[in-house]
């Protein structure tokens, strides 16, 4: 079919001087071929463009020169005379020569004068002029304006005059003297239209710059005209516009130029216009330079086409285009572009020429640049239209314009059609894209007129008698003619393709690839001229005979030639012509052309094509309506001898008792075996016996409602995308403000499709789950409110919902728009009469579009209508159905294994029986000969009627009441009749009467109608009512199913309720029905799995467009069981066609067939039987289906079927239409024929003729094949392709009885038209099904001819960039809008795309989608909290109420009177040491965590966030926008690095810390200056009171929690002003940074990188301690009171999550109600006596928290953690411990305490404390110095003895020591182990060890307060780092047990001799030298050492 296979070349072709053929290839092919032709009498002879462009690739002929596009050979005559060489006048002596100078040497280039002064004479214009020696430059000189064309190329004076710009030299006549003035240097004779090259004017800057090329026309009379090329020039004065074409688009957006449609341009695109836009010739007629289409490379897949416009005015100079502001629509949909719809020639833009406003030409003329293909036809040429050449002809010529103007048609107008579409693939293909002009002047040109034609010419012979020709496949002839003739320029034009440009996704491909080298040369070829087309395009039709005739010779104009064909057709010269080529090639005028379509078949067919599908369906109702089908009607009735089908079934017998053709003779041994066994069943008529049937089937079941593992995933792959969109930082959806879930369907406007969803809404439980109906509520219709159709009142359902959403903005609402490629029409294209357009005026609608809570799912099995340049739906939102099976393994653990359309197309070339998808050529031997016969019917009439009387016959035949029914099988096709005797026999198989289903797809509702009262009336003639149920499926109806099949499919899914009925077709499973389904396209009605056979043979063959043809396709479409592979054991990820598979193709597994097929269920190990009685597909593959005197080898001895149809003779007559002989023609598969008895036998060496179908034994009687095969007979094994029925019911499964439980297993047979099963199994260049390069859908438009082809190998993701590059929506398609100036998209960021393949269950994936999205946002509003109860009370409680229960705040005097609880009662605790507690008695019961225990699992509780919570960087809602800074709608927050320094006295050293403070928060702080030098931070006075903001600064250490930190306090704090400020570590600040960039930032310096939270207290502590200062120092200069000052910061977890109060006046006592943290802390700032406690605190909340002993009491005196209001001026003398890493708030809780600060926890209030697995202070890493990686080290490991060689440890040496203490002090200190009366002594510190040992603190500070330690003995002694206070006096207060431990820890060996030596310790404690240890730290890293000893 296409005219260039991969890997041919085009050979150049052209005449030399001589006449002569220059190149000897061409001679030798063309001798060669006329020899052929006069030898040959039998073989037609190859032509001889078939030897030049389908053999090897030949190397390009290379002369030497290299042409220039601006050389244009412009000397030569039509005597093709060779050049003369011409000799330019020697310079006279001392003149200047350089180039670019004149001989006065004065400087002409563009680049020197652009800024000069010029004198312009009135009337001259400057011009560029172009020298050959300066490619590169323009030259500049003045000429008069008389002598240059206008802007259509006329008006020209010939001749020259001008003057030279560079000396001022004025007054040249001769152009030949000006150029030897400027020094060009010329080989040929100087000319001006070949040298004067553009227009120069002033830009607004006053730089004089290139214009618009000079449009020359005419030269000589030879040039053929030339249009003006795109001008980017901008006019500065009047006398320059007339020469400039294109209004500037700002001036005039959107306008029309005569009937031209309004542009179209990407949304972000500003059009490229080429500024080099050079005529180009070809030989010697220029090719006009078509405007140029643009492809900006824009990204991955979105590439913007910006075609042209055709304006008044001159776009304006800017950087080689448009500026942004002048962008406008420019796509142009008709001209520059290819064709309307990817269908016959004449789709959508075939029209009559009459203008009566029924069918208008709506081809859209051009701009001046195509002039010479549209210029308007002159007056007084006209061609008179033939009367009765319709009634003559029998035929409606279609007239496809070409090249040239058509003359304009007169008289009989009405019975000819004039398309454009021809015309507009000649535009397109030479419209270059401007990657080949991009670098300046470029050697590619497009292809000539002449070959357009001669390509055509040949195109048109290559096609067969009964095909109708492809747009699609001429455009690729052309593209790649186009690419062989400039392949070296092409390969040399790519470039390495980035991973953005998805380069390979398009293979190799030139139009793909950028960029293309400057001063490319071209190796000069030989055109195709004028005088050789007309000959060379006789020569190549006459190898077809007449099928193509060429008109050429002596016609002087289109007129003549299409007069010369009228009078021919009226003749009866076209007899056997189907298309007839008028060529003009007269001297003097352009090459003009046109095609006339002859051909019976392609006329009809194209008439019918120019009908949209509404036009086509409302032509066939006024056949029907008027009669004119009633005599084809009465023709097909008459059966000629055997009488008239209407008298034999007037005549039919009703009786019951005589048997019809199922009992008779002719039925297989089988049947008689289920017979005998239901002998008494048989007794009673079929009626009775269907009726009264109660038993039930065994194998019977229905599984459609279950959701499979792959739903499953397709539902999380859904979910993932939701959240991504969530989880971006585009704040497009914010998924934690969402609480619940609802949604809404919208189907289309189908009864059944609607029913179907409700049905699997209900069965699914997804409401019931989002709580939309009650669980007990049990009625079906409730489902219906949340499925809408899309008719005219769905406005009022989804209004509603707009409406809902409004006031309720806590929900998230799903709109699932399923079958989303039905209605894309745009709303202003929409009628009132058609629901059309419905979904962009309400799913586009702005108040979807910007509610926040609104998501749109698109759900289509075909998704490419809506993958255009632009696509509302970003490719990142879209999800394609996963291939279940990878290298045949089962990723999900399918039970079902999905047979679609790829696996149908496999079924007709992967095997030798027959495939799954054929064609019926019996069937389309008699719908042939009736469309000649009556040629005014629509085809879909005239084959509806002869397949519906095909059914009739078939009926009457197999039912046996017709007497001598066995004559009429003549009448009906094998197929036909093999689907019949199938629908009756099945259900007799089985107990419960189970059967098969026949869909007939009958797209008119009329001639279904019509169908369904045909085929019920011969059905209740023939007395078969109660055998099989025929339905009408109409869109706009709900089903209607006969009672008694009713009661029967109760009893099959036992339902009890009376008032039941099927409302869908999955409620028939198993009914024996003939299925009428009908409109205009299947709009997502789901099939049952009994479904047997798909007929598609009245299918449209007109509207050739991918998604058309796959969703019929797609009927078929099937899950079988995945235990039996499918018949043609697809391979994983063979999706070949549809868009549903992660690969568009696979290969065939040919070398696995025989291994496949052994373990194929299919395959049998029973003789195989005949079985007539279970229809076609049961019986063709056995081997009783061939003559017995067939020979056995004859299927291994016939062709291989590998080769088309092309080598099968036609079987068919035209005489013998009535009596079809029952044989088809398949081109795939071996042939075998079943004989009448009047046929004879032929040889057994040659093959026999196939049947396409299977073989009726009831056609010939042979008993001998009654009888089962003999065992010896050899078996066959099925091939990949054996039908989905290919085997017996014994030999397939012999224990099941039920014809309908073997066909679950087994897809459906698909029948389809011979035309379109021809175009689906064809494979184009790539290796595809050729019906996958046609336009997706009607509604888009390809972006240009230049593209690629689909990959074989593209994923759905790469087709969707691919469609999302080539293709641009139509102006009624709703996406045309979808623009906007700037966006470089325009994507909807709430809307997702769901495609899979048809019927695969993509309704259940996204209903389980809305349950898992629900649950998951349950989830999301829920956190883990830790929940556990308070440790270590004492058993035996004092009891004492200290404080009043409802006691607002505390009394500084009773909290003194108050013991301080010693004992740590933190759960997180849990491991720690008890500290020493006077009258605390620890429960004896109580377990010790043990080191092997302290990873277990904190206990936790799911709690739902309040709307008081703190959240972390994934929340996104629209209040916290400006709160959080991230806004993409906003620039980025802008912050300054400010410095703080202060000295700390303790560290002796100066302190720098760095601030990162948002400009937003700069008030929180004083500097000196604006934007000076920070001085600290802002504090309010204690007198202040503001309910509006919160007094105390917030400080949160955090470290590893940048997006889990909670550091959100927004809806926390209410929303009032608080200053927070995060502490991190410096490593860390642009982290935080980045994700917290409006939150105040305070860093730790890099000396703390590796130190604890200790030392982050530490600092934050002494920070506010010095900046309190300060701000009391800026209070005395101001003449304040310095003692005002707010005293007070908060230390905050990054993990507090919710706070919560507790309210004491209800009824069933203390409840706990979550609070804002505001309303806590202004609650505890508002403390009368607040300043009067250290250090205040809250309790951590537990769900029995109020039970707790504490709780009695409203205010304790104890440990505090996580949450702190701590007092900086009272506890200013206790410092955090900056060294700790764990227990620092236990060791400073006590030593504040031993300082007599009071420290309070208000019990009222409780902190919520989130689980968070990541990062934190508590995440510790022990590493070596080895390596990188943390290592499995022993706490024993972590201290060596002084000077060994030890494994060094990277990890910090205060937190080796600690980590020792803790998991080894039960050795260290052994008196101590589980002995709570006699604790270690603790000094000054308090340090872990270990949850076994007490520890006992006491400080020795003067006048601090310690406990009472009279009488207790100490069994050990913890001296760390003890500093002056620590005196052997003080020592000797305490009392030691015998063998005491005593632990001396200092910074270095030296400090701990000292140490020793100062306390006087070796008087009572003994040391070894053996006892001295140090942490396992190198020298560098400062490790620590301790001493031991024990007390004497």
């Amino acid at each position: 079919m296409y005219l260039f296979p991969p890997g041919s070349q085009r050979t150049p072709m052209g005449n030399s001087y001589a006449g002569q053929l220059r190149t000897t290839r061409f001679e030798e092919v063309l001798h060669n071929s006329i020899e052929a032709s006069l030898r040959s009498n039998i073989v037609v002879p190859r032509p001889v463009f078939s030897q030049l462009y389908l053999e090897a690739e030949q190397p390009l002929a290379h002369n030497g020169r290299t042409d220039n596009d601006d050389e244009d050979d412009e000397e030569g005559s039509e005597t093709n005379s060779p050049p003369i060489l011409y000799q330019m006048k020697p310079p006279p002596d001392g003149c200047c020569t350089t180039d670019g100078f004149c001989q006065a040497g004065r400087d002409l280039r563009l680049s020197s004068l652009a800024s000069e002064t010029l004198d312009v004479p009135p009337g001259f214009m400057l011009v560029g002029l172009k020298s050959p020696s300066l490619p590169d430059s323009l030259l500049v000189c003045a000429v008069d304006h008389r002598f240059l064309p206008d802007e259509r190329g006329h008006n020209a004076l010939l001749g020259f005059s001008g003057n030279c710009m560079g000396c001022g030299e004025k007054g040249f006549r001769y152009f030949t003297d000006f150029a030897n003035h400027i020094n060009l240097k010329l080989s040929t004779q100087p000319k001006k239209q070949k040298h004067l090259k553009y227009h120069l004017y002033r830009n607004n800057q006053g730089v004089l710059v290139k214009g618009a090329p000079i449009c020359w026309r005419g030269h000589d009379g030879r040039i053929r005209q030339i249009g003006p090329s795109l001008s980017v020039g901008h006019a500065t004065s009047d006398e320059q516009s007339p020469n400039l074409p294109l209004m500037h688009p700002s001036h005039t957006p959107g306008s029309y130029t005569g009937d031209t449609r309004r542009n179209t341009s990407h949304a972000n695109g500003m059009p490229q216009i080429a500024d080099s836009a050079h005529p180009l010739t070809n030989g010697h007629h220029a090719i006009p330079p078509v405007t140029k289409q643009v492809i900006n490379h824009s990204g991955p897949g979105r590439p913007s086409t910006i075609g042209t416009q055709t304006n008044a005015g001159p776009p304006k100079k800017r950087h080689k285009g448009w500026s942004p502001e002048s962008a406008s629509s420019g796509v142009l949909e008709n001209t520059v572009k290819m064709p309307l719809s990817s269908s016959t020639l004449s789709s959508s833009t075939v029209h009559p020429v009459t203008t009566t406003g029924a069918r208008l030409d709506t081809a859209t003329p051009l701009s001046s640049s195509q002039r010479s293909l549209t210029t308007l036809s002159p007056s007084g040429l006209s061609v008179a239209v033939p009367d009765q050449l319709l009634h003559t002809c029998g035929l409606q010529p279609v007239i496809f314009k070409g090249h040239g103007p058509l003359p304009r048609l007169t008289g009989n107008v009405s019975e000819v059609l004039v398309s454009s579409l021809l015309q507009s693939c000649y535009l397109s293909s030479q419209t270059l894209p401007r990657v080949y002009q991009h670098y300046g002047p470029s050697p590619i040109q497009p292809l000539s007129t002449e070959m357009q034609i001669l390509l055509t010419v040949y195109y048109l012979v290559q096609l067969g008698p009964d095909q109708v020709p492809l747009i699609e496949d001429l455009e690729q002839i052309f593209m790649r003619s186009w690419r062989e003739s400039h392949l070296s320029e092409i390969r040399q034009n790519q470039q390495p393709q980035t991973p953005g440009s998805q380069g390979r996704h398009y293979g190799i491909e030139a139009s793909t690839l950028p960029g293309l080298p400057q001063n490319l040369g071209l190796p000069h070829q030989q055109p195709l001229t004028p005088s050789q087309l007309p000959w060379l395009a006789q020569l190549a039709a006459s190898s077809c005979g007449e099928g193509v005739v060429v008109l050429g010779e002596q016609l002087g104009s289109l007129a003549q030639g299409l007069q010369l064909m009228f009078s021919k057709l009226m003749e009866g010269g076209f007899q056997n012509t189907n298309y007839a080529v008028v060529i003009v090639t007269a001297s003097g005028q352009e090459t003009q052309s046109c095609v006339v379509v002859t051909g019976k078949h392609q006329c009809r067919a194209l008439a019918e094509s120019m009908f949209s599908p509404s036009e086509g369906l409302r032509e066939i109702n006024h056949q029907l309506s008027s009669g004119e089908a009633q005599e084809l009607v009465q023709f097909c009735n008459s059966l000629g001898q055997d009488g008239d089908m209407d008298s034999l079934l007037d005549s039919a017998t009703l009786d019951s008792n005589e048997p019809s053709p199922l009992s008779s003779s002719q039925e297989s041994a089988e049947d008689k075996n289920v017979k005998s066994t239901q002998s008494s069943k048989d007794s009673h008529s079929p009626k009775e016996r269907f009726l009264t049937s109660k038993e039930t089937c065994s194998e019977y079941s229905v599984e459609w409602r279950e959701v499979r593992p792959i739903q499953l995933a397709v539902a999380r792959k859904l979910l993932s995308h939701v959240c991504a969109i969530a989880d971006s930082s585009t704040q497009n959806l914010d998924l934690v403000s969402f609480d619940r879930v609802s949604f809404l369907i919208l189907v289309p406007p189908s009864e059944v499709t609607f029913q179907q969803t409700v049905l699997h809404l209900w069965s699914s439980g997804v409401l019931q789950e989002l709580g939309s109906l009650d669980q007990d509520c049990g009625s079906q219709r409730d489902a219906e409110r949340f499925v809408v159709k899309m008719d005219q009142s769905a406005q009022v359902q989804i209004d509603s919902l707009i409406q809902e959403a409004r006031s309720n903005s806590y929900t998230l609402y799903i709109l699932v728009h399923d079958h989303a490629h039905w209605d894309i029409s745009s709303a202003s294209y929409r009628n009132s009469d058609s629901s059309l357009g419905l979904v962009d005026q309400l799913l586009n609608s702005r108040q979807i579009r910007d509610a926040p809570n609104i998501l749109i799912l698109h759900v289509t099995s075909f998704p490419f209508a809506l993958q255009t340049q632009f696509t509302r739906i970003s490719p990142y939102n879209e999800i394609h159905w996963p291939s279940s099976f990878s290298n045949d393994v089962d990723l999900y653990h399918e039970r079902t294994r999905y047979f679609g359309v790829s696996e149908l197309l496999e079924s007709t070339s992967s095997g030798s029986s027959l495939p799954l998808m054929r064609y019926d050529s019996s069937f389309e031997s008699m719908a042939s000969a009736l469309e000649e016969r009556f040629p005014k019917l629509h085809s879909a009439v005239i084959r509806t009627t002869v397949l519906i009387h095909h059914y009739c016959l078939a009926l009457m035949a197999v039912s046996g009441r017709i007497s001598g029914s066995h004559n009429l099988h003549k009448h009906t096709s094998v197929e036909t009749l093999g689907i019949v005797q199938s629908l009756l026999s099945a259900a007799q198989q089985c107990p419960a009467h189970h059967g098969h289903m026949v869909l007939l797809r009958i797209p008119s509702l009329a001639l279904a109608a019509w169908a369904h009262r045909r085929l019920s009336r011969v059905r209740r003639q023939l007395g078969l009512e109660d055998n099989f149920e025929i339905i009408l499926g109409n869109p706009g109806q709900p089903l209607n199913i006969g009672q008694s099949f009713i009661d029967q499919i109760k009893i099959w899914l036992k339902i009890q309720e009376a008032d039941w009925i099927p409302r869908t077709y999955l409620e028939l499973e198993a009914l024996p029905c003939i299925l009428i389904l009908s409109g205009a396209e299947p709009l997502g009605e789901s099939l049952p799995r009994s479904l047997k056979y798909c007929d598609l043979r009245v299918i449209s063959c007109s509207y050739l467009q991918r998604t058309t043809l796959e969703q019929e396709l797609g009927l078929a479409a099937y899950l079988l069981k995945a235990e039996s592979r499918s018949p043609h054991n697809p391979g994983p990820g063979s999706d070949l066609l549809e868009s549903d598979a992660e690969k568009l193709s696979s290969s065939d597994n040919e070398e696995e067939e025989g291994q496949d097929n052994e373990n194929s269920p299919l395959s049998s190990n029973q003789p195989l039987q005949s079985s007539p009685g279970i229809g076609a597909k049961d019986t063709h593959s056995t081997q009783s289906s061939m003559s017995p005197k067939a020979p056995k080898s004859t299927k291994a001895s016939t062709p291989s079927p590998s080769r088309a149809q092309t080598q099968l003779p036609h079987q068919f007559s035209s005489q013998a239409f009535l009596y079809p002989q029952p044989s088809l023609h398949h081109p795939s598969q071996s042939q075998t024929q079943t004989y009448t008895q009047s046929q004879q036998i032929p040889s057994q060496n040659q093959p026999v003729p196939q049947t396409h179908s299977q073989h009726y034994f009831h056609q010939v009687p042979q008993p001998q094949l009654q009888q089962p095969l003999p065992p010896t007979q050899p078996r066959r094994h099925p091939s990949k392709s054996t039908s989905s029925g290919s085997l017996s019911p014994r030999s397939s499964s012999p224990h099941l009885s039920c014809s309908w439980a073997r066909g679950v297993s087994r897809p459906p047979s698909v029948l389809l038209p011979r035309s379109l099963y021809d175009i689906i199994t064809a494979n184009d260049g790539s290796g595809l099904p050729r019906c996958t390069s046609f336009l997706p859908h009607m509604s888009v438009a390809w972006a240009s001819s230049f593209r690629p082809l689909l990959s074989k190998m593209m994923t759905c993701t790469e087709q969707s960039l691919y469609y999302r590059q080539w293709t641009v929506p139509r102006s009624y398609h709703m996406d045309s809008s979808n623009r906007t100036e700037g966006r470089s998209d325009n994507f909807h960021p709430r809307r997702l795309l769901l495609s899979g393949p048809p019927q695969v269950g993509k309704t259940g994936a996204y209903l389980h989608f809305l349950g898992i999205l629900a649950r998951m946002l349950i989830r999301l509003m829920e956190v883990d909290i830790y929940n556990e109860e308070e440790i270590n009370f004492n058993a035996q409680t004092d009891g004492v109420q200290y404080s009043q229960a409802h006691a607002l705040w505390p009394n500084p005097d009773i909290m003194k009177t108050m013991p301080f609880d010693y004992t740590v009662h933190d759960p997180k605790y849990d491991d720690i040491s008890l500290v020493y507690c006077p009258g605390y008695k620890p429960a004896s019961d109580a377990n010790i965590v043990r080191q092997e225990d302290v990873c277990l699992r904190r206990r936790t509780t799911r709690i739902k966030l309040s709307k008081y919570a703190a959240f972390n960087t994934y929340h996104h809602c629209e209040h916290c926008h400006l709160y959080l800074g991230f806004n993409p709608r906003y620039q980025m927050y802008e912050s300054s690095l400010h410095a703080f320094t202060f000295t700390h006295l303790r560290l002796g050293e100066e302190i720098q810390l760095y601030f990162i403070i948002p400009k937003s928060k700069e008030h929180y702080f004083s500097f000196s200056q604006p934007g000076g030098q920070l001085e600290g931070m802002r504090l309010p006075l204690a007198t202040d009171r503001s309910a509006d903001c919160i007094k105390s600064p917030i400080f949160t250490p955090t470290t590893g929690r940048h997006e889990h930190g909670l550091f959100n306090l927004y809806h926390a704090m209410d929303g009032v002003s608080h200053l927070h400020i995060l502490v991190v570590k410096e490593y860390e600040m642009a982290v935080y940074k980045k994700y917290w960039p409006n939150h105040i930032l305070l860093v730790l310096p890099a000396i703390f990188n590796g130190a604890g939270i200790g030392a982050a207290h530490f600092l934050i502590k002494e920070l506010s301690y010095h900046n309190l200062e300060l701000e009391r120092s800026r209070r005395l200069e101001g003449g304040g009171p310095a003692g005002d000052v707010w005293p007070f910061i908060i230390l905050a977890d990054d993990s507090c999550v919710m706070w919560n109060a507790v309210d004491l006046d209800t009824r069933i006592g203390p409840v706990e109600h979550a609070v804002s943290l505001k309303q806590v802390l202004q609650h505890m700032e508002a403390c009368p006596d607040l300043a009067h406690y250290g250090l205040c605190g809250m309790r951590k909340w537990s769900s029995r928290g109020l039970t707790a002993p504490t709780q009695k009491d409203p205010f304790s005196r104890g440990h505090l953690h996580d949450f702190l209001l701590l007092n900086i001026d009272q506890s200013q003398n206790v410092q955090y411990d900056q060294n700790r890493f764990t227990c620092h708030d236990v060791d400073f809780t006590l030593r504040l305490h031993s300082a007599g600060l009071l420290v309070c926890r208000f019990n009222n209030f409780s902190v919520m404390k989130k689980q968070i697995a990541i990062g934190g202070y508590r995440t510790f890493i022990i590493k070596t110095k080895m390596t990188d990686v943390p290592t499995s080290v022993g706490p024993s490991q972590y201290i060596c003895a002084p000077d060994s060689k030890h494994l060094f440890l990277a990890t910090p040496a205060q937190l080796l020591l600690e980590k020792y203490l803790q998991h080894t002090s039960h050795k260290l200190f052994p008196l101590s182990t589980k002995n709570y009366e006699h604790p270690v002594l603790s000094v000054d510190c308090y340090l872990n060890l270990g949850p076994e040992v007490t520890v006992c603190f006491v400080s020795s500070r003067p006048h601090s307060i310690n406990i009472c330690t009279t009488g207790l003995l100490f069994s050990g002694l913890l001296l760390c780092f003890a500093d002056a206070f620590v005196t052997p006096s003080f020592l000797k207060n305490f009392t030691f047990l015998k063998g005491a431990t005593l632990c001396v820890i200092s910074a270095d060996r030296s400090s701990l001799r000292q140490t020793v030596g100062r306390l006087e310790l070796e008087e009572e404690w003994r040391f070894r030298l053996s006892d001295e240890f140090q942490t396992a730290n190198t020298k560098e890293d400062r490790p620590l050492f301790f001493l031991t000893g024990k007390h004497i």
